[in-house]
């Protein structure tokens, strides 16, 4: 729950909430708790334009609460629409720290002065966020490069703000019933560890050079190099690279760039970094993303900032794909099974049950073109339905869905007439073939040959290591049975329920005796028959 020392924040955060008209939000504590009593006024009903002013107490509130409302916006599987659009315009701008902090910054980090490091080094900043900004600067090669860098004390005001939002989840969740559904801690839990993750600038240093490595061919992706030798926890360094901001479209359209063809290639970035590198750029929206226009007809992305990357399990690839294929033929069936055979459901599950859940869902839908339906919309759909299953969250497949909702919300705002179902049916198609084929098996085995290679060759030494133990009659099996310790205490709590049955009868029918009996002391029955009660009681329990 919330420190004492945070209590005035949360004072403010209330009066916040209650400027912009969210009283529903302040009213989430109980009329009779004393900070809401202490807010004062009446409950007044909720008025137009709610994600509006959701965004505006947000940027009242500061740079966290402004990261948490754009982490918020990429959650439709939790927010309304209207507001998770209205989120998603929150700008993560603040002022800019001194130059002098700024170097100050660098020269601890590495040791040695900035004009040591640098050839130039720009005073003002490019860009500057609530966890870090960015200059331009120049190594002593002439190369041209961005210097990245953590604001200083950023960690304190995070983590004081991060207890700040979990005691709100807490208070929410314990007293506001229509958001316990939203699972308001959960959410606040995985913003805490995304927003974690990126304080440390050597795990986005690493992030992005794997995710060079892996376009290294490409011809439709650029990312800039990663100076490692410049890189510490709380400074990185990279290539400089100039493009247009993708969220431009009247200058990309100025440039003559082919928007259809940079549209589809946003897809086909997605599907290939999902499926064929399993290594995806989790945070893709348009202040990341510029475009190469040196070939108008050719255009090539650029991307940045890589704080947030994602993975798949191999087998949640496989039931991803095929599901996403099944979905093509509205083959609810299948969709049914593969949420059972991956676990994403219970194993009781009745498939009948869930197929037609889902065909109730989807059948509306699938009535429209395809260029018509939102894929990642289809996603939060299928989610939502099947959490009706108890689907547990995958946080795996959020942070994908987010993505694609990104992608595609990109690629339509550049080509409002994009198929990205045509686009990423034959990709499925291929890749799923692909993993079936005899060559996907042998690459399996080839990978698997040093292992079984080193299994071989120990095979003599196990062999005369079980035989000397039989010999010496040290040899034993353990036979593991995960359920027989509960078993064995079910049996010991089943034997205490009869004694007592057993004992509490005994004692029922001594005070019948006594009291019929007339025995003089009437307490003597009285207890006994007490006890006896007591006894029943306790062997049902």
């Amino acid at each position: 729950m919330l420190k004492f020392r945070h209590f005035f924040r949360l004072i403010r955060i209330f009066r916040i909430l209650k400027r912009h008209g969210l009283n529903d939000v302040v009213r989430a504590l109980r009329p009779q708790n004393p900070v809401n009593r202490f807010l004062g006024g009446e409950r007044k009903p909720l008025r137009p334009e709610l994600g509006r002013r959701i965004r505006l107490a947000l940027e009242d509130l500061g740079p966290i609460f402004v990261k948490f409302g754009q982490a918020l916006s990429t959650r439709p599987d939790l927010l309304p629409p209207d507001i998770a659009s209205e989120l998603a315009k929150l700008q993560d701008k603040v002022p800019p720290f001194s130059n002098q902090l700024a170097r100050e910054t660098v020269e601890a980090a590495f040791e040695q002065s900035v004009d040591d490091i640098f050839k130039t080094f720009e005073t003002e900043p490019l860009a500057s966020a609530s966890i870090a900004q960015v200059h331009a600067a120049q190594l002593k090669d002439d190369t041209e490069v961005v210097v990245k860098i953590l604001r200083p004390g950023v960690e304190l005001v995070i983590e004081k703000d991060l207890d700040v939002l979990g005691a709100l989840a807490e208070l929410a969740n314990r007293y506001w019933p229509d958001i316990r559904r939203l699972k308001p801690r959960d959410v606040v839990e995985d913003y805490s560890r995304t927003i974690r993750d990126e304080l440390d600038f050597m795990r986005e240093a690493a992030n992005g050079a794997q995710l060079k490595r892996n376009w290294a061919d490409s011809h439709i992706l650029e990312l800039p190099e990663i100076y490692f030798d410049y890189c510490h926890t709380n400074v990185m360094v990279m290539e400089r690279v100039y493009g247009i901001p993708v969220s431009d479209v009247e200058a990309l359209n100025a440039a003559n760039v082919n928007l259809k063809t940079l549209a589809e290639r946003g897809v086909e970035i997605f599907f290939t970094q999902v499926f064929k590198h399993n290594f995806f750029h989790a945070d893709m929206h348009p202040g990341n993303i510029f475009v190469n226009v040196s070939d108008p007809e050719d255009p090539r992305y650029i991307s940045i900032d890589f704080g947030i990357v994602g993975t798949l399990d191999p087998s949640d690839q496989r039931y991803l794909a095929g599901n996403l294929l099944a979905f093509f033929h509205r083959d609810y069936r299948k969709v049914s099974q593969l949420h059972v055979d991956s676990g994403w459901v219970p194993a009781g599950t009745r498939v009948d049950e869930f197929e037609s859940a889902i065909r109730t869902v989807c059948e509306p839908i699938f009535d429209k073109p395809l260029k018509d339906i939102s894929f990642g919309q289809f996603l939060v759909r299928l989610f939502s339905t099947a959490r009706r299953f108890n689907m547990e969250v995958q946080p795996q497949l959020v942070l994908l869905q987010k993505t694609l909702l990104n992608i595609e919300g990109l690629g339509r705002q550049l080509y409002p007439d994009l198929d990205l179902w045509e686009t990423a049916k034959p990709f499925l198609e291929d890749w799923m073939a692909e993993k079936a084929s005899g060559k996907e098996l042998m690459s399996r085995f080839k990978d698997a040959l040093p292992e079984l290679a080193t299994s071989f060759n120990d095979a003599p030494m196990l062999l005369t290591r079980l035989i000397q133990q039989v010999s010496d009659g040290t040899f034993s099996v353990a036979v593991a049975t995960p359920n027989l310790e509960a078993l064995q205490a079910e049996q010991r709590a089943s034997d205490r329920r009869r004694t007592a049955a057993i004992a509490g009868a005994g004692f029922l029918i001594a005070a019948a005796v006594l009291a019929g009996t007339g025995y003089p002391h009437a307490w003597v029955s009285s207890a006994s028959a007490l006890t006896g009660v007591f006894l029943l009681w306790r062997s049902r329990t």
